[in-house]
């Protein structure tokens, strides 16, 4: 056969296209205008043996940079242990698909449960699910849940201090299902809580959605914002950094509805955007309006503890068109990828991870500022990444930092650039890292 990897003969192909009226498989293409149909040779390599093929990819990796970072903006160079990666790898963890059939997916159901065990530890919530594609996503999916929760409410506040690749995932959300979508604007670097209580006194507001630590870095204060937020009949979501939450106020002690963000700072590489892993968490009342599924403990018929898809609030099973999310499938390798990364680190190795990388972006800050170069865009505490102003053109000091092997802050505009430091930056790389941005 040509396409020995296609399962069909001549003979099954002919039936199957004799059943449907069609001459040649070319004709299902027949829609296609011919001046976009691709006609040359595809540039594909020849055929390579095994050390041939492994000696190619060395040559590709080669000409990779690998630069020390210090950026962030919601992707963070944290350290993970080797085991990590080695027990992930394991191939009934690497290909292992939905667990539709608990009496054969007890493993995968056993970590997911574990996995939710550890979001609700970190965020002090009461439920988790099964995890999502990615921070945006979740967060987009938490202001779905408040509009489904709410009572003839359609406006959703977000405040302008989240990240503004997740504020543009969430508007394009907002767009297509009808949301009525209002921006907060930002006073001092964070989030304007009297524009909160201001947008709150319509009536119509069904959730607002804040972030801590933001899009700054900067660790928000929310007292009293629950309180003004449940006292309008909304809920109140918090975007937040699941690694920070070790030695922050979790979600929950804020009093918020909703946990939401991305998994990624909980060891994950970063590799070109993903996979990363999305969370939401909730209180038990919005439980039945959270997307995906919630795999629960019980008992099998022999009285052992077995593991069950609890709850599967996804459009395949129940509602279907009037399903609260078309989410269907989750990061199960990446919610493994946290849970052992978190197992290992436990509570002690958290904060120590915190505690290295504020030490770190505190030295730097300072260091910064003594140049003369930079000074404090705002005096708001933050941990392990903050904003400074500059009259330097970021966009040239990012080249030359690339070019001595750094990865430098993020030009957010208007004179503003955030730096991150993580646990794996040595003071020598900082001092380093330092001098280089006066050389230049």
């Amino acid at each position: 056969m040509a396409n020995k990897y296609i399962p069909h003969t001549e003979e099954d192909v002919a039936a199957m296209l004799e059943r449907i009226g069609v001459g040649a498989i070319d004709d299902l293409y027949s829609d296609i205008p011919e001046e976009v149909i691709f006609r040359g040779e595809y540039d594909i390599p020849a055929a390579m043996s095994e050390i041939e093929l492994r000696r190619h990819f060395e040559d590709l990796a080669a000409k990779n940079k690998n630069l020390k970072i210090f950026a962030g903006g919601g992707a963070y160079d944290h350290y993970s242990p080797s085991v990590v990666a080695h027990l992930l790898a394991r191939s009934e963890f690497y290909t292992a698909y939905t667990p539709y059939q608990p009496e054969i997916s007890q493993g995968t159901l056993q970590y997911i449960f574990e996995y939710q065990s550890m979001i609700c530890e970190l965020t002090g919530m009461e439920a988790s699910n099964a995890s999502m594609y990615d921070g945006a996503t979740a967060t987009a999916e938490a202001m779905m849940m408040m509009v489904a929760s709410a009572k003839k409410k359609n406006r959703v506040l977000l405040s302008s201090t989240i990240s503004s690749h997740v504020e543009d995932v969430v508007k394009t959300y907002a767009k297509f299902h009808g949301v009525d979508l209002t921006v907060v604007p930002e006073k001092d670097g964070a989030t304007d809580l009297e524009a909160i209580a201001g947008e709150l006194q319509a009536g119509d507001v069904a959730g607002v959605i804040v972030a801590c630590p933001n899009k700054y870095g900067i660790i928000e204060d929310f007292s009293g914002l629950a309180d003004k937020v449940h006292a309008a009949k909304a809920l109140l979501a918090i975007n937040c950094d699941p690694s920070a939450l070790a030695v922050l106020r979790t979600p929950a002690e804020w009093g918020a509805d909703i946990a939401c963000g991305d998994g990624q700072s909980l060891g994950m590489p970063l590799q070109f955007g993903g996979p990363y892993l999305g969370f939401i968490a909730c209180a038990k009342a919005t439980l039945r309006k959270m997307p995906g599924r919630v795999v629960g403990a019980t008992k099998d018929a022999d009285g052992k503890r077995a593991f069950v898809l609890t709850l599967q609030a996804r459009e395949q099973h129940i509602r279907r068109e009037k399903a609260t999310s078309n989410i269907c499938s989750n990061q199960s390798l990446m919610a493994l990828y946290a849970t052992i990364y978190v197992a290992l680190m436990g509570t002690k190795g958290l904060e120590e991870v915190n505690a290295l990388s504020c030490d770190g972006a505190h030295y730097l800050c300072g260091k910064l500022i003594a140049t003369g170069k930079f000074r404090m865009a705002f005096d708001r505490p933050f941990l392990k990444e903050f904003t400074l102003r500059t009259d330097l053109d970021v966009k040239k000091l990012n080249e030359y930092l690339e070019s001595k092997g750094y990865m430098g802050g993020i030009d957010m505009g208007d004179g503003l650039v955030s730096f991150a430091v993580t646990e794996k930056r040595t003071k020598e790389e900082i001092d380093e890292f330092v001098a280089l941005i006066c050389e230049a």
